[in-house]
């Protein structure tokens, strides 16, 4: 008796032990998933970035949405939230203005590309297709270009991907139209002024012996 009860006793012994590393081993696992887990998230809000950012798309993107602006390749809408290290890309036809706030607020022209890297006070970025305008910046906005040269671009100021040194945007006419669209204005207006009076004149004209109209 006393050696089956030793018998016993070892067998119990030696099966919950066993429960023990079984339990020790799955809380291990579990520990190393929750770990993973977690720094897989960190890595992922730390690529997401910092709302920096609100896009206002300008023009009408197409039906089947293959010419829009887009946000890292997805197309975007007005009102949408940029990211920091966001890339926007304007298609043909189409521009974008992104307001960062206080830092200041900045217009894509059509077929352009921009890498944007901001700490929310102030603006710097990747030019790499297209041109940009500082509409307003607390501070000059460093623009790198397609060689790779930085470029500081004042408010007020444009530049292209092309470009290694900033220029003056000219000042819109009334009602913010640039300048040359007034001029065709105007000038259609003068052409219509001009035929009218020249219809007129024929239909006034009396054609007499002496006189032809």
């Amino acid at each position: 008796k006393g050696l089956i009860f030793l018998l016993a006793e070892s067998y119990i012994y030696k099966r919950e032990s066993m429960k023990s590393s079984v339990w020790i081993q799955q809380t291990f696992t579990m520990s190393v998933i929750f770990v993973l887990v977690m720094a897989f998230s960190m890595v992922t809000l730390a690529n997401a970035g910092n709302a920096v950012g609100e896009l206002t798309v300008i023009g009408v993107p197409s039906g089947d949405g293959s010419s829009s602006v887009t946000i890292n390749g997805e197309a975007a809408k007005s009102g949408r939230t940029v990211f920091s290290s966001s890339t926007i890309n304007t298609p043909e036809g189409m521009e974008a203005i992104i307001n960062f706030g206080k830092a200041g607020k900045i217009q894509f022209a059509s077929d352009t590309t921009f890498t944007i890297a901001t700490d929310g006070k102030s603006i710097t970025g990747d030019l790499t297709k297209g041109s940009l305008t500082v509409l307003s910046a607390a501070s000059s906005v460093a623009v790198k270009n397609a060689s790779g040269e930085t470029v500081n671009v004042n408010a007020g100021e444009s530049t292209t991907a092309a470009s290694s040194s900033a220029s003056k945007k000219a000042k819109p006419g009334p009602g913010g139209l640039d300048w040359w669209i007034w001029g065709a204005i105007i000038g259609g207006v003068v052409v219509g002024v001009i035929i009218a009076t020249t219809v007129g004149n024929n239909n006034n004209c009396i054609a007499t012996a002496s006189t032809t109209c």
